[in-house]
């Protein structure tokens, strides 16, 4: 029951980041930029305190910080879109990264996908369609749509550079712990979101007074608190359970959504919001069918030293928490 308790959590943790985007009424990359520092604080002096053996090799160090710049784009680009079209829409569509995982993993890695894998392409791709049609029909001439097309694309973007993190750190993540890989990919993140900051010219001070409790809280609650509940859920259910459970995020930001930001659910959101989550769950359950995360309560961090990274692929929430 704990298991699905933080499980739980961690949905509801994840479904605040659009809220609070919104609330912090920042520039998209400097509240990832933020939300990516706030994680760091907490997460680097644990990690130099809680260090136990030697660090992991060169080439793996220089990997886990480069998924972690793929991350913080992802990152950007979800929360600037979330500024400009439905935060329900943004989040559905940056949430395809499993099945983009597949299509790299078939390109890069010559993974040849299963049947399941196209039907479950073929629904998220019809959902896409339906989400981004209804928001190309404007109000005042005859539609219902309250997106913007070209949020859209910067959410469907997102989930691009959520895919290529998962693709690039997926090679190494099975050597080192949980924690080791985490704070090396979110100091990456810190870097490259820094970087784009300046580059941009966007403000990292100067913002309403208001703005400074979403920016924290989407460090803690978002990144930190989401992160470890997902990670203990995935030390003690099935894969397959953990999936499906993480497919509540889009639910439950559509429900924060309407209550908290007034964003009336159109119909076209809940057709294609329904497909793509069909079609997550298809590419889901197979690779989960397929391979399970194993507990080790030996391990530094619950984990088998050589446990799959399918059930990292799995939460495709885990980062964006």
């Amino acid at each position: 029951m704990r298991a699905f308790g933080a499980l739980g959590l961690s949905v509801v943790c994840i479904a605040w980041s659009a809220p609070l985007v919104r609330w912090a009424d920042v520039p998209g990359v400097t509240s990832a930029f933020y939300r990516a520092l706030v994680a760091a604080v907490v997460l680097v002096p644990y990690w130099l305190l809680s260090r136990r053996g030697k660090m992991p090799s060169t080439r793996a160090t220089l990997i886990a910080l480069l998924g972690g710049a793929f991350f913080g784009m992802d990152l950007a680009l979800f929360n600037t879109a979330v500024l400009k079209t439905s935060a329900t829409t943004a989040m559905v569509l940056t949430n395809n990264s499993p099945v983009l995982v597949g299509l790299g993993t078939w390109l890069l890695f010559r993974e040849r996908p299963k049947l399941t894998f196209w039907i479950g392409l073929v629904l998220a791709l019809g959902g896409c369609i339906v989400m981004v049609g209804g928001d190309m029909i404007r109000p005042g001439a005859g539609g219902v749509g309250i997106g913007d097309v070209g949020g859209d694309m910067l959410a469907a973007a997102a989930s691009v550079f959520f895919a290529a993190y998962l693709i690039t750190t997926g090679r190494v993540r099975a050597s080192m712990d949980t924690i080791t890989f985490t704070t090396l990919a979110i100091i990456g993140s810190v870097v490259t979101m820094w970087m784009v900051c300046v580059l941009m010219n966007a403000p990292l001070v100067g913002f309403k007074a208001s703005a400074w409790p979403s920016l924290i809280a989407l460090g803690l609650v978002t990144q930190v608190t989401g992160y470890l509940g997902v990670t203990y859920a995935l030390g003690r259910l099935p894969t397959t359970a953990a999936s499906v459970g993480l497919l509540g995020v889009a639910p439950v930001t559509a429900l924060l959504d309407v209550v908290f930001l007034g964003e009336p659910l159109q119909l076209a959101q809940i057709i294609g919001g329904t497909l793509v989550l069909a079609g997550i769950f298809v590419v889901n359950r197979r690779t989960a069918d397929n391979t399970l995360t194993k507990r080790n309560d030996n391990a530094s961090d619950g984990y088998t030293q050589d446990a799959p990274v399918t059930g990292e692929r799995l939460s495709v929430e885990l980062e964006r928490l």
